[in-house]
């Protein structure tokens, strides 16, 4: 079981645009199943490959579902291709600890990804799973949620967000050594 140091806010990696998958072989199944390892140990919903350091395009949903295991499924160069509605909800992100906001995104999405082993799907999603796919989407390029929210709001924040940069160079710089 691996897992991974998860990058903050102020890391780079979070605000770079990841690059396409093009090899679906023995690295891409390692870093997916880091990701699940990851994103299960942090208790998290989803989880993307930049969030590691990689800048990859590639995604983990962890969604619970009502008496069952929680659906667990890696999304290779995920497309979000429409979506409609409107919809509140307060969300959080392993990159940016101990900050939740309501964050306004489309009520359902339909979108096309790969699996590992570069299989095409679509799925049309709403509620958590809508939800999930399009935070993590917005990592792979390079958007995190508090970038969604009033700039009024995100002033407030600034205090906590400088607190987390902090953290991330400090923690950075140590694992240079």
């Amino acid at each position: 079981m691996a897992e991974r140091r998860i990058e903050t806010y102020g890391s780079s990696v979070l605000r770079r645009k990841a690059d396409p998958v093009k090899d679906f072989g023995a690295d891409l199944r390692r870093l997916v199943q880091n990701l699940m390892d990851t994103v299960v140990a942090e208790d998290g919903a989803g989880l993307a490959a930049p969030q590691v350091g990689k800048s990859l395009r590639v995604i983990v949903l962890n969604l619970p579902q009502e008496d069952k295991e929680p659906l667990m499924i890696a999304l290779v160069n995920p497309e979000i291709l429409e979506s409609g509605g409107e919809c509140d909800y307060e969300e959080g992100c392993l990159s940016v600890p101990g900050i939740r906001e309501n964050v306004t995104r489309p009520e359902w999405i339909r979108f096309r990804y790969r699996d590992i082993k570069g299989e095409y799907d679509v799925i049309r999603a709403d509620g958590i799973m809508a939800r999930v796919v399009q935070h993590e989407v917005d990592h792979l390029d390079g958007i995190l949620f508090i970038d969604r929210i009033p700039a009024s709001r995100r002033a407030l924040l600034s205090g906590k967000l400088k607190e987390i940069a902090r953290e991330q160079k400090h923690v950075a710089r140590s694992l240079d050594l």
